[in-house]
């Protein structure tokens, strides 16, 4: 619980920042980590509130409380030991998480979380800087072969648990280069890829194997969706040569805007433009990268997606940003009251758009709807949009609005419907109604699909969701494969 008394004497301490100007040289991490007197004050704050909310706010249910207490103690090495119980890589989610834990915290009821995302994020940084991260090989071989599809964070977590209980695991990716959204999704400047390489090697040493560049089913034509792949296995194939197949690919479908104008050159999804930056850091040549440098860009998509345009823009070196969300601005604070623990819908603002702002070349619009793209001689040269407003629970046009504004470069970050649906469709798996695998989270029978054996967790099961989520559905799905193998699992879930 840190010290009794420590949330009515200390101060919520923010993880630092590098100034924008020194941050925009490059994509490097740029948060400074709280060091280890800051770390304890933090975890001093954590009172004992009887009922600690933070445990189900967080979807791994870390056992925050007690971490916490074990920073300020000074007890690092336990610390990372409870971290590690519920959260495989919590230095993926202590850097990218949006930390409903600390919505969710007593705390903050009526004043400023206790920092718990910054004190995750020191205690695995000292963990690695001490070694204390290491290979758990299984002391014993099951002799079951699991095949894991996709190596984003949910399938990372479902191949190193089912590893750990002694199955012989692989993992194939169709990309070159494991990782899925983790690797092609989020820019480096808020997760370096160096944090997955050595994952990766300590996998490897627990026995997985990593298969790249290699798709399983097929891909739809003209699919625009990062594939690297050398390799096609079938579905059929896969069952044949594995006990076990768990599907862990992402929700990579994203939502278009088919309005007219599409089709004009400059009008590009997310996911077109953030994959191609995050292989050229990685020493990739990319034909025809797109870039933003000398134009002026529009990211239409309010969300964390939008918002990794808008950094990967400005160091490109737009011109100019323009942000469009469809729904109303929201409270700059939310009514805590009446959202407490729940997490609260209000006004966002991310170290891009401090950094874009900064430069003076960030614009955000709200309750803005794009109705047409212009262009001239097949190029995207501006677009026309309308304002709209709630009406009936509906969103509709405000007569009068229109207006027009000019554009280079249009990216589209509306979100993700489905999986590329060719891979469910291959293995034959009924799909909800959004169009992911159907699948229940049961304790018994959980994960698994109408195939038998086939299993799917992670985006490709939820839809789109968060990296935690993907993690802790990871972990849950390695549970119930290992129980269909072994008929028991002693995993925890």
């Amino acid at each position: 619980m840190g010290k009794v008394t420590g949330f009515m004497e200390y101060e919520r301490i923010e993880e630092g920042y590098l100034p924008p100007a020194e941050r925009l040289k490059n994509y490097k991490e740029f948060v400074i980590t709280l060091d280890e007197a800051q770390a304890k004050v933090q975890g001093a704050r954590c009172m004992d509130c009887g009922t600690p909310f933070c445990n189900n706010g967080c979807p791994v249910n870390n056992i925050i409380p007690d971490f916490n207490d074990l920073v300020y103690q000074g007890d690092w090495h336990n610390a990372i030991r409870v971290l590690h119980s519920t959260n495989n890589f919590p230095e993926f989610t202590g850097r990218i998480c949006p930390a409903p834990c600390e919505a969710a915290c007593v705390v903050n009821v009526n004043g400023d979380a206790v920092g718990i995302k910054s004190i995750e994020h020191a205690i695995i940084d000292r963990a690695w800087a001490e070694g204390w991260v290491q290979p758990q090989p299984p002391q014993h071989k099951t002799g079951k072969k699991v095949a894991v599809v996709g190596s984003g964070p949910a399938g990372l977590a479902a191949a190193q648990q089912l590893a750990r209980a002694g199955h012989d695991v692989t993992v194939f990716e169709k990309n070159s280069r494991i990782g899925g959204l983790l690797r092609y999704g989020i820019p480096d400047f808020k997760m370096e890829k160096t944090h997955i390489d050595r994952r990766v090697a300590q996998m490897e040493a627990e026995g997985v194997v990593f298969k790249t560049s290699t798709l399983i089913g097929a891909m739809p034509e003209g699919c625009k969706v990062t594939n690297d792949a050398k390799t096609v296995i079938s579905a059929e194939q896969l069952k044949a040569e594995f006990d076990a197949v768990l599907l862990c690919g992402g929700s990579e479908q994203s939502r278009d805007l088919p309005v007219p104008g599409r089709e004009l050159d400059g009008v590009h999804f997310a996911m077109e433009f953030l994959p191609q930056q995050n292989k050229v850091n990685a020493g990739d040549k990319i034909k025809g990268q797109l870039r933003a440098e000398g134009k002026h860009v529009i990211v239409i998509g309010g969300g964390d997606t939008g918002s990794d345009c808008v950094g990967t823009s400005t160091r490109h070196g737009a011109a100019s940003v323009t942000q469009f969300e469809v729904m109303p601005q929201p409270p700059e604070q939310e009514n805590k009251p009446l959202v407490w623990p729940y997490w609260p819908l209000k006004l966002r603002t991310s170290s891009s758009h401090d950094e874009s702002a900064d430069k003076g070349i960030l614009k955000r619009e709200f309750a803005i709807s794009t109705k047409a793209f212009t262009g001239k001689g097949g190029k995207v040269t501006g677009l026309t949009t309308v304002q709209v407003e709630m009406k009936d629970g509906k969103l509709v046009e405000v007569p009068g609005t229109e207006q027009e504004y000019k554009a280079d470069l249009v990216l589209l970050a509306m979100g993700f419907v489905n999986p590329v649906v060719t891979i469910l469709d291959t293995f034959g798996i009924e799909k909800d109604n959004r169009g992911n695998a159907k699948a229940s989270t049961e304790f018994t029978g959980g994960y698994a699909t109408n195939v038998d054996k086939v299993f799917a967790a992670g985006d490709m099961r939820r839809g789109q969701s968060l990296v935690v989520w993907a993690i802790r559905e990871g972990r849950q799905a390695a549970r119930s494969v290992d129980e269909y193998l072994m008929g028991y699992s002693d995993l925890p879930r």
